[in-house]
């Protein structure tokens, strides 16, 4: 743009530059002032002050002022935004610089020490609000997409970010080459020999560029995501997705910082999915006492048989083990001849038959209960599920209701839960052996 209007005004001083210089002699000697090229510097610079002062007065003091105040007052969210960013603000700045410099330009012959000075001057005022002016209009764009879908599919602060970086090099680059006079691609070829200076200094936000792209292109992480990230000690949600740094609130308020380069080099829990699916799993298991897991008496077996959820299946395993033991005359007066009920089994099937009525369980999920591999604890029977809900605290609520029902219920079945003897039955031994 400056160029181009450097161009513009450069044409049009071959063809006016002279008459303009005749006006003011003219003028000058109407207030019996000698014409000198000092006069006419001092008042070239004090005329395109004094413009720029006027402008700078219209554009800030009327007309921005005005439109900040009805953006204050408006209801329209676009018009809020623009306004808390300045983007008119620098916007202006910028039109002023360009100003200046085309009547730089005009007034003053370029190739004189003031000329070049006062265009390199706007030239660079022009570089400076142009960059800022395009950082605001990046954070308008954030803040008008917050409300947006693709601000959660996509990091868009980290992108923005690296926008800004590249944009920041480029006008750096620009500006020095300004200064000196040099083409800025002699600047680009030179930089290639402070590759690895630069390399070390922008470690972080070239390492984070990359990893904003790659976490945005695999669909990785993204505003409002459940991060759990024990490294960093990381357990909550995403609150900002940064060129650096990703900033995570865990569950009690506190704030970890996480480098971004770390979410592509390390692993990490995403939880979204499991917050999409509409359900959570519930994964844990209690410890029975195998000393209690024995066959069902026939007093156990008319006791069960009251339950509801049990009774269907009592009746068809009932039925089962009854064909079976028949198809192979067995000599059922010895527990090792035939096939019987336990007490074990018959807890499971229970508590398959509770979890398939509970009306916070997903019936369309796995559901199951399982023994796994007995230890010195006893013999884990875990309860494999998951709720219709991804609520944290609806989702511990629902946990806690069905293992308060099965720590409960399990004496029933005749089963206890192992548990390592405390002080208290230590106590209980001790007054047993005395009496």
């Amino acid at each position: 743009v400056v160029s181009l209007c450097q161009l513009i005004a450069s044409n049009y001083l071959k063809e006016k530059g002279s008459s303009m210089h005749n006006t003011l002699r003219r003028w000058l000697e109407q207030y019996g002032i000698e014409f000198t090229h000092v006069t006419s510097l001092i008042l070239v610079i004090g005329l395109i002050m004094v413009t720029a002062v006027i402008i700078h007065l219209l554009l800030h003091r009327v007309l921005l002022s005005r439109l900040e105040k009805r953006g204050q007052h408006s209801k329209m969210l676009w018009l809020k935004v623009i306004t808390q960013h300045k983007l008119f603000h620098r916007v202006a700045f910028t039109l002023q610089g360009v100003i200046v410099n085309i009547q730089a330009v005009l007034w003053l012959h370029p190739g004189t020490d003031a000329g070049d000075a006062l265009i390199i001057c706007a030239q660079m005022w022009v570089m400076l609000y142009a960059l800022l002016s395009f950082f605001s209009l990046l954070d308008t764009l954030l803040d008008l997409t917050r409300s947006m879908s693709i601000a959660e599919q996509l990091p868009l602060r980290g992108i923005f970010q690296s926008l800004k970086l590249v944009a920041a090099i480029i006008i750096g680059i620009l500006m020095i080459s300004l200064l000196i006079g040099q083409s800025p691609l002699l600047l680009i070829s030179g930089l290639g020999a402070m590759a690895a200076v630069l390399m070390l200094v922008f470690k972080d936000p070239i390492l984070g560029l990359v990893a904003v792209i790659q976490l945005s292109a695999n669909n990785m992480l993204k505003l409002g995501d459940w991060l759990e990230m024990a490294k960093y000690g990381a357990n909550g949600t995403v609150v900002d997705v940064g060129l650096t740094t990703v900033k995570v609130r865990n569950f009690d308020n506190t704030i970890t910082m996480i480098p971004t380069y770390a979410l592509v080099s390390d692993s990490f829990i995403n939880w979204r999915a499991m917050s999409e699916s509409g359900g959570r799993r519930i994964k844990r298991s209690l410890n029975i006492d195998t000393t209690s897991v024995h066959f069902m008496s026939d007093e156990e077996h008319q006791r069960l048989m009251k339950s509801a959820l049990l009774a269907p299946y009592i009746d068809a395993k009932t039925q089962e083990i009854k064909t079976y033991n028949n198809g192979l005359h067995a000599d059922l007066s010895s527990p090792l001849n035939g096939r019987r009920m336990t007490n074990l089994g018959t807890f499971r099937a229970y508590l398959i038959a509770y979890l398939n009525a509970h009306p916070q369980i997903r019936k369309d999920m796995t559901l199951m209960v399982r023994q796994l591999a007995p230890t010195s604890d006893g013999l884990p029977l875990e309860i494999y599920a998951f709720t219709n809900t991804t609520v944290w605290a609806q989702y511990e609520s629902i946990q806690a209701d069905i293992f308060d029902h099965t720590f409960a219920i399990i004496s029933e079945f005749g089963l206890r839960v192992h548990q390592t003897p405390t002080g208290n039955d230590m106590r209980a031994i001790g007054h047993t052996q005395l009496n």
